[in-house]
């Protein structure tokens, strides 16, 4: 169907490589030109060895499930004659333990508050049957083995 590319770019710039002291800052650089600095959490890498200014892997994943579940939402809404006028989602990745002790984002919670605009709007049923439909065709949400909620705010 479609190839997603995204060039990830780090050079050690310490001479204490093997004993773990060096920077996880590197960039991530993107077809449309842009690049984003990232690094490793500082929840998994203390600083000075990790930046909290840049965009870690998990944070970009969280905002990744969110994306996809707000672009395919728009959508369908769009289709429903619903006019979308705010979207705003402070997501949150919970990371936890599997069972043989490895870290993972095992679930992300989406909080979408919704504003809408024109005189037709979906009451509470309606659109929690949107975010069901939204969650079923996000691109990213079937590509993942965590669990989304979604908790949508009034």
């Amino acid at each position: 169907m479609s190839e997603h590319r995204a060039t990830i770019r780090w050079q050690c710039s310490s001479s204490e490589f093997i004993q773990g002291r060096y920077s996880r800052e590197h960039t991530w650089c993107f077809d449309g030109g842009v690049v984003v600095p990232a690094s490793a959490s500082p929840a998994a890498v203390p600083v000075p060895w990790s930046n909290a200014a840049h965009v870690d892997p998990e944070e970009a994943y969280v905002a990744a499930v969110s994306s996809c579940h707000m672009l395919t939402f728009l959508y369908l809404a769009a289709k429903a004659g619903f006019e979308v006028d705010s979207y705003e989602d402070p997501a949150i990745g919970a990371m936890t333990e599997n069972p043989r002790g490895t870290a993972w984002v095992s679930t992300v919670t989406l909080q979408p508050a919704i504003r809408y605009r024109g005189s037709k709007r979906p009451d509470p049923a309606a659109e929690a049957r949107l975010h069901h439909e939204a969650h079923e065709q996000c691109f990213i949400a079937q590509s993942i083995k965590t669990q989304v909620i979604v908790r949508a705010q009034a």
